[in-house]
């Protein structure tokens, strides 16, 4: 609650992509709308809105987290990490997003941005998966349009030549 007694606006002060972001934004915005809104990145995507598609999916504290099931003032003081903050500063792709265009792991790009940070993380944390792990992994992410196969060998790919990042 803000000083001039509004419960519906709220202030938040968190980290995006290493960067200070505030706002005063009503109690009920999702943390993807506060990215999207009120930050300007729209490499956050929503799709279901219900947490079951995970293109929503960024980096909260370094963990996978959906967006579109979080308020922004739930990521008050902590680090949010979208898929504009992985790649260099120069727009250098990770080595993630590199296998994900070498093999052909998106079309029309709509689901791309949390595949690839739901990777980053997965490698991350497991930097040699087996086939099972990685299908284990992807299976909160849904695509429309690649039938999986490029994805998941963009994965095995990034994997295999220790292209986890540290993020």
């Amino acid at each position: 609650m803000l000083d001039d007694g509004n419960p519906a606006r709220v202030a938040v002060d968190c980290r995006v992509n290493g960067v200070a972001r505030t706002g005063v934004v009503e109690a009920r915005l999702t943390l993807a709308d506060f990215l999207r809104e009120v930050c300007g990145l729209t490499g956050t995507h929503l799709g279901c809105e219900h947490g079951v598609c995970g293109a929503c999916t960024v980096l909260l504290d370094g963990d996978a987290v959906r967006s579109c099931l979080m308020f922004a003032v739930q990521a008050d003081g902590r680090q949010v990490t979208t898929v504009e903050g992985l790649g260099g500063p120069d727009g250098a792709l990770t080595p993630v997003q590199e296998a994900f265009r070498s093999e052909h792991g998106l079309q029309c790009g709509f689901c791309t941005p949390g595949f690839v940070v739901t990777v980053t993380a997965f490698l991350r944390d497991n930097p040699e998966p087996t086939d099972t792990e990685i299908r284990e992994a992807l299976s909160g992410n849904l695509c429309r349009c690649t039938g999986y196969q490029g994805i998941l060998k963009a994965v095995a790919v990034a994997a295999k030549a220790g292209k986890g990042t540290s993020t």
